[in-house]
């Protein structure tokens, strides 16, 4: 294992100034976030080259934890890179709980990214000796509560996902650039309509495949429901497997007596729905309200799909919170 990732962490005593927290674990040392940093010729920062994992915290607990690692680590292994080799899952549990409790974190997120480490300004990954790992604990609110009362609204985005033969979006790599500049749309629409009202923000978009099927948003999983039926696309569509997703899917419709079915749907199938919502571990859910379509920034349509949160959505995302503020929050 090791030296850099499995030693002691050591932290540096936080003074009074600003920027001392949260404190930040990055290769074996617990650091102020005024101080928590990485070398220049990290290849994570170099070429987005690494994987990372966004957890949520509920009630002190790293909720659906093996899932995250269990993704996490088979990340790594699709980029080649052999993260047990270097830090087991133990350890990594351990760098995670050490962070949660060092800032006091009972409702919060961590976000967990491993980089292949330090190397050359070249691009062959295998002149990094050992990879890097940086943990943060904090607390996160992606999204205003009105928005969560009256759903949201979102834009149809010009810019196609990444095809999966080029880069598989199931690997939840450092390189979300396609994601960005999708998310740009969205927040360059809104404000070139001045709009104002934290509700009606548009900050998040559908994206399609090349084949024009309905992927996912910049960060979060899609879902709609027609029929008392909730629909997801398959990750064979060009998504990231999503554990909010998992959890919906496997857990939340079962336990509302929902149906839930994978499929390929275009965006006249999801135009059409009765509701929608979308699921991330930042987000949780959310209910999608409208749908905006535009080009070169000029709206060419708007859809509403509903009022706000629909029935179902709010049956499932009721017994979502119900699990998470209970006292049996799953970390399986």
């Amino acid at each position: 294992m090791s030296a850099m990732i499995s030693k002691p962490a050591t932290t540096t005593a936080p003074s009074a100034s600003t920027g001392d927290k949260p404190l930040i674990w990055v290769n074996g040392q617990l650091l102020p976030k005024s101080q928590a940093a990485v070398s220049v010729y990290d290849h994570g920062l170099l070429y987005g080259d690494g994987v990372f994992e966004g957890i949520r915290v509920y009630k002190g607990k790293i909720f659906k934890l093996k899932q995250h690692m269990d993704r996490l680590y088979a990340c790594a292994n699709k980029i080649h890179l052999d993260l047990e080799k270097f830090v087991s899952r133990d350890e990594m549990v351990r760098i995670q709980r050490t962070c949660v409790e060092a800032n006091g974190i009972q409702d919060g997120y961590i976000r967990l990214v491993v980089t292949r480490g330090v190397g050359t300004l070249g691009l062959n990954p295998y002149l990094c000796p050992e990879p890097g790992v940086v943990c943060i604990a904090d607390t996160i609110s992606l999204y205003k509560p009105e928005m969560y009362q009256k759903g949201m609204r979102v834009v149809l985005a010009n810019r196609p996902k990444t095809p999966i033969a080029c880069l598989d979006p199931r690997i939840k790599s450092l390189n979300y650039l396609n994601n960005i500049l999708a998310k740009c749309e969205a927040i360059h629409l809104s404000n070139k309509l001045g709009i104002t009202k934290p509700e009606d923000q548009l900050l998040e978009v559908i994206m399609l495949n090349t084949e024009g099927h309905v992927t996912e948003g910049s960060g979060d999983n899609i879902f709609f429901v027609k029929d008392g039926v909730v629909y997801t696309p398959p990750s064979e569509a060009g998504i990231l497997e999503g554990i909010t997703r998992r959890f919906v899917m496997d857990t939340l419709c079962p336990a509302c007596g929902v149906k839930v079915v994978e499929k390929h749907f275009t965006m006249a199938e999801f135009l059409d729905a009765d509701e929608a919502f979308l699921t991330g571990s930042a987000a949780e859910m959310i209910a999608v309200r409208e749908v905006l379509e535009h080009k070169d920034l000029e709206v060419t349509a708007t859809h509403t799909i509903s009022a706000g949160e629909g029935p179902i959505t709010n049956a499932l995302r009721t017994k979502f919170r119900e699990i998470v503020t209970s006292d049996h929050v799953p970390e399986d």
